[in-house]
Protein backbone atom coordinates (compact mmCIF):
# COMPACT_ATOMS: atom_id res chain seq x y z
CA UNK A 1 0.00 0.00 0.00
CA UNK A 2 1.50 3.34 -0.94
CA UNK A 3 -0.10 6.81 -0.17
CA UNK A 4 0.95 9.90 -1.76
CA UNK A 5 1.92 13.49 -0.38
CA UNK A 6 1.46 16.42 -1.80
CA UNK A 7 4.81 18.48 -1.36
CA UNK A 8 3.30 21.55 -2.23
CA UNK A 9 6.67 22.42 -4.61
CA UNK A 10 5.97 22.33 -8.57
CA UNK A 11 3.32 19.76 -7.69
CA UNK A 12 6.01 17.55 -6.63
CA UNK A 13 4.20 14.22 -4.93
CA UNK A 14 6.16 12.03 -2.78
CA UNK A 15 5.46 8.06 -2.03
CA UNK A 16 5.90 6.47 1.17
CA UNK A 17 4.84 3.32 2.31
CA UNK A 18 1.72 3.36 5.51
CA UNK A 19 2.54 0.29 7.64
CA UNK A 20 -0.53 -2.57 7.68
CA UNK A 21 -0.52 -1.97 11.61
CA UNK A 22 -1.58 1.91 11.26
CA UNK A 23 -5.03 1.42 12.66
CA UNK A 24 -3.46 -0.54 15.60
CA UNK A 25 -0.85 2.31 16.09
CA UNK A 26 -3.33 5.41 16.11
CA UNK A 27 -5.71 3.13 18.59
CA UNK A 28 -2.91 2.86 21.24
CA UNK A 29 -1.95 6.48 20.44
CA UNK A 30 -5.47 7.81 20.77
CA UNK A 31 -6.35 5.45 23.45
CA UNK A 32 -3.21 6.79 25.81
CA UNK A 33 -4.51 10.54 25.18
CA UNK A 34 -8.03 9.66 25.70
CA UNK A 35 -6.85 7.55 29.00
CA UNK A 36 -4.07 10.00 30.14
CA UNK A 37 -6.12 11.80 32.67
CA UNK A 38 -6.86 8.44 34.63
CA UNK A 39 -3.89 8.32 36.83
CA UNK A 40 -4.31 11.31 38.59
CA UNK A 41 -7.28 9.92 40.75
CA UNK A 42 -10.06 6.91 40.80
CA UNK A 43 -12.53 6.01 42.64
CA UNK A 44 -12.77 2.40 44.42
CA UNK A 45 -16.19 0.24 44.28
CA UNK A 46 -17.70 0.08 47.77
CA UNK A 47 -20.51 -2.57 48.95
CA UNK A 48 -22.31 -1.71 51.91
CA UNK A 49 -24.35 -3.94 53.22
CA UNK A 50 -25.74 -5.21 57.16
CA UNK A 51 -24.94 -8.21 58.48
CA UNK A 52 -25.84 -9.42 62.00
CA UNK A 53 -26.84 -5.84 62.90
CA UNK A 54 -23.66 -4.26 61.78
CA UNK A 55 -22.86 -2.07 58.70
CA UNK A 56 -20.35 -3.52 56.18
CA UNK A 57 -18.27 -1.54 54.21
CA UNK A 58 -16.36 -4.07 51.31
CA UNK A 59 -14.09 -1.32 49.46
CA UNK A 60 -12.29 -3.03 46.62
CA UNK A 61 -8.72 -1.80 46.38
CA UNK A 62 -6.38 -4.48 44.84
CA UNK A 63 -2.62 -3.33 44.40
CA UNK A 64 -3.05 -0.62 46.98
CA UNK A 65 -0.74 -1.41 50.16
CA UNK A 66 -2.56 -1.46 53.55
CA UNK A 67 -0.34 1.01 54.90
CA UNK A 68 -1.22 3.59 52.36
CA UNK A 69 -4.82 3.53 53.37
CA UNK A 70 -5.89 6.18 55.82
CA UNK A 71 -9.71 6.06 57.74
CA UNK A 72 -10.91 9.35 59.16
CA UNK A 73 -13.72 9.62 61.38
CA UNK A 74 -14.60 13.40 61.38
CA UNK A 75 -18.34 13.32 63.63
CA UNK A 76 -20.85 11.01 61.34
CA UNK A 77 -18.31 11.38 58.46
CA UNK A 78 -15.96 8.34 57.77
CA UNK A 79 -13.59 9.27 54.99
CA UNK A 80 -11.09 6.44 53.05
CA UNK A 81 -8.47 7.63 51.65
CA UNK A 82 -5.31 6.08 49.57
CA UNK A 83 -2.95 5.68 46.51
CA UNK A 84 -2.02 2.80 44.40
CA UNK A 85 1.18 3.52 42.69
CA UNK A 86 1.68 2.39 39.62
CA UNK A 87 4.19 -0.30 39.02
CA UNK A 88 5.31 0.24 35.39
CA UNK A 89 7.18 3.72 36.96
CA UNK A 90 9.05 1.49 39.52
CA UNK A 91 9.83 -2.03 37.11
CA UNK A 92 11.14 -0.05 33.97
CA UNK A 93 8.83 -2.50 31.59
CA UNK A 94 7.52 -0.97 28.09
CA UNK A 95 3.91 -1.12 28.52
CA UNK A 96 2.04 -0.97 25.44
CA UNK A 97 -1.68 -0.52 26.71
CA UNK A 98 -2.28 -0.02 30.77
CA UNK A 99 -6.28 -0.10 31.58
CA UNK A 100 -5.65 -0.24 35.43
CA UNK A 101 -5.96 3.19 37.37
CA UNK A 102 -3.59 4.77 39.53
CA UNK A 103 -3.30 7.41 42.08
CA UNK A 104 -5.10 9.02 44.91
CA UNK A 105 -8.31 7.97 46.08
CA UNK A 106 -10.55 9.45 48.56
CA UNK A 107 -14.21 8.25 49.42
CA UNK A 108 -16.29 9.80 52.39
CA UNK A 109 -19.60 8.51 53.94
CA UNK A 110 -22.29 9.95 56.75
CA UNK A 111 -22.59 7.43 58.98
CA UNK A 112 -25.95 6.98 61.04
CA UNK A 113 -26.82 8.28 64.44
CA UNK A 114 -27.38 4.66 65.36
CA UNK A 115 -23.49 3.39 64.74
CA UNK A 116 -20.88 2.86 67.70
CA UNK A 117 -18.27 4.94 66.14
CA UNK A 118 -16.04 3.66 69.30
CA UNK A 119 -15.85 -0.20 68.09
CA UNK A 120 -15.24 0.33 64.06
CA UNK A 121 -12.87 -1.93 62.94
CA UNK A 122 -10.81 -2.42 59.92
CA UNK A 123 -9.70 -5.17 57.71
CA UNK A 124 -7.49 -6.16 54.38
CA UNK A 125 -7.26 -9.03 52.78
CA UNK A 126 -6.47 -9.70 49.09
CA UNK A 127 -6.82 -6.45 47.88
CA UNK A 128 -10.57 -5.68 49.73
CA UNK A 129 -10.62 -3.75 53.37
CA UNK A 130 -13.50 -4.53 55.13
CA UNK A 131 -15.18 -1.52 57.58
CA UNK A 132 -17.07 -3.40 60.50
CA UNK A 133 -19.40 -0.77 61.88
CA UNK A 134 -21.34 -1.62 65.19
CA UNK A 135 -24.34 -0.50 65.59
CA UNK A 136 -25.17 0.67 69.33
CA UNK A 137 -26.49 -2.22 71.45
CA UNK A 138 -30.19 -0.28 71.64
CA UNK A 139 -30.41 -0.12 68.31
CA UNK A 140 -30.01 -3.33 67.22
CA UNK A 141 -33.01 -6.04 66.41
CA UNK A 142 -33.89 -8.16 69.83
CA UNK A 143 -36.57 -10.95 70.24
CA UNK A 144 -39.72 -10.34 72.24
CA UNK A 145 -41.08 -13.35 73.70
CA UNK A 146 -45.11 -13.40 73.94
CA UNK A 147 -46.63 -15.04 76.75
CA UNK A 148 -49.92 -16.50 77.07
CA UNK A 149 -52.18 -15.31 79.42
Amino acid sequence: MRMSLSRGTEGQQASFPVSPYRMFEDFLNDWALRSAGRRESWTPPVDILEKDGDLILRVEVPGVNEKEIELKLDGRVLTIRGERKPEFQENGHNYHQIESFYGTFSRSFTLPDTVDSKHIKAGYKNGVLTITIPQKPEVKARSIAVSGG
